[in-house]
């Protein structure tokens, strides 16, 4: 998600903001299952893969917003 900009950076808001830090574990977590079920592994309904794909995209935002804030 944040390929493009320095890992060190990343894992410093990782351990000192405590929302980024759940928001990006949020975020894998629902990127892991979206993949799974898009691949067929996670039986899962249209809708709810709708929603985790919605939710996914508000953490991503808000992580941006929170990375952008720090630099």
């Amino acid at each position: 998600m944040f390929e493009e900009r320095p890992q060190p950076e990343i894992d410093a808001l990782i351990k000192s903001n405590p929302e980024f830090k759940q928001l990006y574990q949020r975020h894998k977590d629902l990127d892991k299952k979206v993949m799974d079920a898009e691949l067929g592994v996670l039986p899962i309904d249209d809708t709810t893969l709708g929603q985790m794909k919605r939710e996914k995209l508000a953490a991503k935002d808000r992580l941006i917003q929170l990375y952008d804030q720090q630099h």
